[in-house]
């Protein structure tokens, strides 16, 4: 797009008023974005303030002489960082003059000393050891660059930015050679074609006309249409600054800097978002109004140091304001979900594993340290109130019963602060009206009989697990005769079921699997079996060239009585190619499942969720396995299984998230709960994966079962794990006490045992 080619809207937009403007401009943006805010949590590193530009407004540039160093070093830079990151930051910003060394013997000779070829040379190094080291994701502002550069800088950024600031010839550049609307141009295009994640923007009331700014717009616009790659573009107003060349003139007015978002949204194609600075506003919350949907860079530890004199607005402050004019503030990432996710080409591969760290489900910013199977405690319930109407709406045509749409399942999940709060109540309501309030447990033991297996799921430590976390040595198969000592000794110690699982060892055959069962029956003729995945049924019939029903049947003769669901991970064929591409695929797992319910056994549902997928896929495996339960009526319990990353192959090869985020386990329990309610009764949280204080924030969120009591529990510990092998009734006791629920010992089909 030119501004010559929008004669009409150009016409239409120089003669409104940011008023004429600002209904348009919001309902683009709401359609567009939603009500939902985002801001970046990031530290500011003010890497060189020196600077062979003199822009007559810019109080960030300093002589040699005002600084102590012409560059901060990197153990500055570092110090910088890790606060940051310790502050919950996810994205470390670099500021930076241009091209000191060209104008400053003193940034030459500093750069030389250390071995650097130019200040870019050394952002790079400094981005690189940050990344590394503390994980946050670097955004390098390094101005006008050329294609090696940009080049260089991908590699070691999620994200890039240069502002235009104004295509004109302004007296505020005269003295800035990097200044020039073609230099400026230039890198913009250079960036498009290197596939950067670009940041840039305007700068109002510096000289400039509201027909240059939207020839400025319109130039963006072009280059995103050719590149796809400009994902934000900031509105900032000019403020006059003592010292500077234009100490004297006036700011920009709120007419100006109110109808440029205004017109920048009308002009900007919906996926590029709109930001505005919230420091350089009294009244941040009013840039809404004029159609922004971002807040840009928000520090817990750092000033902004191009504009030192505006503090940063509290985030808790600023999310109480936006929530009581209905809109929720959310943390991102550097890079804008269109840009983070796996399949974007827009991010280096040495870059992308640090993104994946600090994403969510939906590739925004995660918003709390805690990860299942880790030491972390969960955040606090969100404190903030307001309810959407998308949320609102959902609920209030919802029964238990009520067949929700893959839309109404995706607005649930989407739910955050007040909307948070809301399903979660509700499920806890829709758990209290249908199973009451008792907590529910089995006493078992897993007997997990080999660590030997010839899949290869990316995501499964225990095959695998490394012998620095001490979680097992050698691999082994256990004898039938040791299956049957655990079995006793599980008696013994008061179990009602066993569960057995294993790797697909090379050596069985369909036999085995029956023999395992005969050596249980050997320890304990009594003895509950809950025993073999999908995996373990399919492999055991097609070893035994028998179809699924005959062998279901024959476990089933020989003292089987339940299937876990297990194996299960993601009913998403396009995920399971990546989580587990040689294992049994949605339609094989499902029809195990099936057929084991048509022979007379009952089993569960498992979910895996937090590794690489997103609410799309949790949507379609809730929806596969609540059509197939309508169908057969044979799933005791739903088991939401938070991904645990800490020493799993998939995210040490940095191709996996760090699990989900609390509030999405949260929301897996509760709107599993109101999902599956009047179809399954029992919602199970896995005190495991979710630690003490998580599952009973769960048991509050719908779910009304602890599950075992896990003797010898191996999975999970050896994917990083650290809540133990076992948990006593007395354990699970202090989980369900402080709710006043009664605790009560269940069978595995949730018959009550005295």
């Amino acid at each position: 797009m030119t501004l010559s080619s929008l004669p009409e809207l150009s016409r239409e937009l120089l003669e409104a008023t940011a008023q004429d403007l600002a209904g348009d401009a919001f309902a683009r943006a709401r359609r567009a974005h939603g009500y939902q805010i985002t801001y970046s949590p990031k530290v500011f590193i003010p890497l060189t303030k020196l600077c062979r530009d003199r822009c007559g407004y810019c109080t960030f540039a300093q002589a040699p002489a005002r600084v102590t160093s012409p560059y901060l070093g990197l153990e500055e830079v570092m110090a910088i960082a890790e606060s940051g990151a310790k502050a919950g930051c996810a994205e470390a910003l670099f500021t930076l003059g241009e091209r000191p060394e060209l104008r400053y013997d003193e940034a030459a000779r500093w750069l030389a000393a250390r071995g650097y070829r130019s200040t870019v040379d050394y952002v790079a190094n400094a981005a690189q050891m940050v990344l590394e080291g503390t994980g946050l994701l670097p955004h390098v502002n390094a101005g006008a660059l050329y294609r090696h550069e940009l080049e260089q800088l991908r590699g070691v950024s999620a994200s890039q930015g240069m502002m235009l600031e104004a295509l004109a010839d302004l007296e505020a550049h005269r003295l800035a050679p990097d200044k020039t609307p073609a230099r400026r141009l230039a890198t913009l295009h250079l960036a498009g074609e290197l596939r950067v994640p670009f940041t840039t923007g305007l700068l109002v009331g510096i000289g400039e006309t509201r027909a240059e700014r939207l020839a400025t717009l319109a130039a963006i616009v072009d280059a995103h249409e050719q590149y796809g790659h400009v994902q934000e573009v900031i509105i900032q107003n000019f403020l006059p600054k003592p010292r500077t060349a234009m100490a004297h003139e006036p700011a920009a007015s709120d007419e100006e800097f109110y109808w440029t978002i205004a017109a920048a949204r009308l002009v900007l194609p919906d996926d590029i978002h709109l930001q505005a600075p919230p420091n350089l506003s009294d009244r941040p919350v009013e840039l809404v109004r004029y159609g922004i949907d971002d807040l840009g860079g928000i520090s817990p530890v750092t000033i902004d140091h191009v504009n030192p004199e505006r503090a940063w607005p509290g985030v808790a402050t600023l999310a109480t304001v936006l929530d009581d004019v209905g809109f929720t503030l959310v943390p991102r990432l550097t890079a804008y979900p269109k840009f983070a996710q796996p399949e974007s080409s827009y991010l280096d591969d040495a870059v992308r594993p640090y993104v994946l760290a600090q994403s969510d489900a939906t590739w925004l910013a995660r918003h709390d340290v805690w990860a299942s199977g880790g030491e972390e405690p969960p955040p606090p319930p969100p404190r903030l109130i307001r309810r959407s109407s998308d949320v609102a709406q959902v609920l209030d045509r919802y029964e238990p019963g009520y067949a929700l749409s893959r839309e109404e399942l995706l607005t649930l999940f989407s739910a955050r602060d007040g909307d948070f709060n809301a399903v979660v109540e509700r499920a806890d309501q829709v758990r209290r009206d249908l199973v009451g309030d008792e907590v529910s447990f089995v006493v078992n033991r897993n007997i997990n009989y080999t660590n030997v297996c010839t899949f290869k799921c990316r995501f499964c430590a225990f095959s695998k697990g490394p012998l620095s976390l001490n979680l097992r040595g050698d691999p082994y198969l256990l004898t039938l005769d040791e299956v049957s000592e655990r079995v006793r000794e599980a008696e013994e110690r008061g179990a009602t079921e066993v569960c057995l699982q294993g790797g697909i060892h090379p050596n069985f055959d369909g036999e085995y699997y029956v023999d395992v069962i005969a050596a249980v029956r050997a320890g304990s003729p009594s003895m509950h079996i809950h025993a073999f995945s999908a995996l373990e049924v399919f492999e055991g019939a097609r070893r035994s060239g028998q179809d699924l029903s005959t062998y279901l049947t024959r476990l089933k003769d020989a003292g089987l009585k339940t299937l876990p669901g297990t194996a299960a991970e993601i009913l998403d064929d396009e995920i399971r190619k990546i989580l587990c591409p040689d294992k049994i695929n949605s339609d094989q797992w499902l029809e195990v499942h099936r057929t084991a319910h048509e022979v007379g056994l009952r089993s569960n549902i498992t979910i895996m969720f937090g590794a690489i997928e997103t609410p799309e896929s949790w949507v379609t495996h809730l929806t596969r396995t609540r059509d197939l339960q309508l169908e057969t009526g044979g799933f005791t319990e739903f088991v939401p299984l938070p991904f645990v990353h800490m020493a799993t192959p998939l995210f040490l090869r940095g191709r996996a998230r760090r699990g989900p985020t609390f509030r999405e386990a949260v929301l897996m329990h509760a709107v599993a709960r109101l999902h599956y309610a009047t179809v399954i009764d029992n919602i199970q949280v896995s005190w495991v994966k979710m630690g003490v204080e998580g599952s009973r924030r769960i048991l509050s969120a719908g779910a009304n079962d602890l599950g075992g009591t896990l003797m010898d529990e191996n999975i999970s510990r050896a994917a990083g794990a650290t809540h133990g092998q076992a948990m006593d009734v007395d354990a699970l006791r202090d989980i369900v006490e402080p709710l006043g629920r009664p605790l009560v010992q269940r069978g595995t089909l949730y018959q009550r045992v005295s």
